[in-house]
């Protein structure tokens, strides 16, 4: 899986990753990130999400790094905000009020991109990578983010019935990546209405990471 894959979904509108909702998990659990107004929550592989406008609502500044262009031009229509665009290499940002969104390869993003990041919310990143890659990202969102808390939204199924993305995480490999520097809980899990991609049974869960 390359950059190229996400380009053509994008080109081609194969964005059933995309939700036309704001995730019900952000929304009972973000006050488990103890979260004050104006602080930074940073959203890896964001796409056009309606999470950022909830956590806008929310009083809160939002970061995000995104790989396709075309998704962080359509997120700012849907927000109804013109962004300031500059080129800040390797990345094209895009501006405005309580939100910045780095459009390039996440692995390109420094510590210094994320200095005020109070907050990691994964809702899409971790599950859209195959396994070679999730070990790669996920030490180098932790390099990146240092001791910041995570809310983690994960799925399992069978994952020899369908291809991913979205790939099937379990308890055990969130652990594997994250059990050395973080306190894991499971905060909750639910069965996917309809399964994954109509096919095969599914559940979503979603995890608290704090670090210590």
């Amino acid at each position: 899986m390359d950059a190229q894959f996400w380009h053509d979904r994008w080109h081609r509108r194969e964005i059933g990753f995309h939700r036309e909702d704001v995730n019900p998990f952000l929304i009972r659990f973000l006050p488990q990130l103890h979260l004050s107004k104006g602080d930074t929550v940073f959203l890896p592989l964001c796409g056009k999400t309606r999470d950022i406008a909830y956590l806008l609502a929310q009083g809160l500044q939002v970061k995000g790094v995104e790989l396709s262009e075309t998704a962080v031009r359509e997120l700012f229509e849907e927000l109804a905000v013109i962004p300031e665009v500059t080129e800040e290499a390797p990345f094209i940002v895009y501006r405005a009020e309580g939100l910045c969104v780095y459009v390039g390869d996440f692995f390109a993003l420094q510590s210094e991109h994320l200095t005020a990041a109070a907050a990691i919310y994964d809702r899409a990143a971790l599950v859209a990578l195959p396994r070679d890659m999730r070990r790669n990202y996920t030490a180098h969102l932790q390099h990146i983010c240092r001791t910041a808390p995570q809310l983690l939204v994960t799925y399992t199924y069978d994952q020899t019935a369908i291809d991913g993305p979205p790939f099937s995480i379990d308890s055990a490999e969130v652990s594997e990546h994250y059990g050395q520097h973080y306190q894991i809980t499971k905060l909750d899990e639910l069965e996917v209405e309809g399964g994954m991609k109509g096919k095969v049974p599914s559940r979503e869960a979603v995890y608290l990471l704090n670090h210590g």
